[in-house]
């Protein structure tokens, strides 16, 4: 596990932005998982930016998304389909064709949750997996108790989770308090995962995932079993890590061997 610690939560984000810039040029056709949420929002904007600016093309590429909530239309304002085209895919080239949102239609989840695996196998299967990371430590919507072998799947939210995420809805609109979520096991079935915590507020479950040991209490801790993963952190999500400085001195070796 790479731990990169930045000062601010831009240059984390501008960070992980880009990593994924790097990965997208150079691997033909590359398969995104994505994520939703405050935490990836300015690495979003940082790569709209390399887009319009540098000339990142994501014409080719695949996207697949962790999560939906069950019961909210794609064109509903706090759709994660609705997200996903106005926070990033409305200002880049990429093919909407190509952009796979765990939705469900016609009431049949598990059919809708078995295509979702199979759509992400037949493409060869996730190479960059983007990850937040809840307060309670949860991936995706893969919440504390969660199975670390499961598999996509509806899955109920804590109470944590719908007050953390009530902000986003009016008063007297209706907020969902189950999803479609990506399980443990499929994201771990990705290549390669970057995950991005930022703000003092993240920085108890930043400490469980990178130094707890591995529990289904915190599911993120998981990532502790995954060879090629990169946590990436602004100094507050950082503040409650006993090896801070460590893992300062750790990421220097390994840009001066990197360069």
């Amino acid at each position: 596990m790479r731990v990169v610690i930045l000062p601010s939560e831009k240059e984390a984000s501008n960070f992980a932005a880009g990593f994924i810039e790097n990965f997208i040029v150079n691997k033909e056709n590359a398969a995104l998982g994505l994520a939703t949420g405050s935490s990836v929002l300015l690495t979003y904007e940082s790569l709209i930016k390399k887009h319009n600016s540098d000339g990142l093309s994501f014409k080719d590429i695949t996207t697949f998304n962790l999560d939906e909530y069950v019961g909210l239309k794609p064109g509903h304002t706090q759709s994660y389909r609705h997200y996903m085209n106005h926070k990033l895919f409305n200002h880049i080239d990429i093919d909407k064709k190509n952009t796979y949102i765990p939705e469900c239609f016609n009431n049949d989840y598990e059919l809708c949750c078995e295509n979702y695996e199979s759509k992400i196998k037949s493409i060869g299967g996730v190479d960059l997996q983007l990850l937040g990371l809840g307060t309670n430590g949860h991936i995706g919507f893969n919440e504390p108790t969660s199975s670390l072998s499961s598999r996509t799947r509806v899955k109920t939210l804590t109470e944590n989770t719908v007050a953390n995420n009530a902000r986003f809805f009016d008063d007297k609109e209706f907020q969902p308090s189950i999803a479609v979520t990506m399980g443990i096991g499929t994201i771990m079935d990705a290549d390669n995962i970057i995950l991005i915590g930022l703000g003092k507020h993240k920085s108890k479950a930043v400490a469980d995932l990178v130094e707890g040991p591995i529990s289904s209490f915190c599911p993120g801790s998981v990532l502790q079993n995954h060879q090629n993963v990169v946590i990436v952190l602004d100094s507050l999500a950082a503040s409650e890590l006993k090896l801070y400085d460590y893992y300062i001195h750790t990421e220097k070796m390994y840009l001066k061997f990197m360069c």
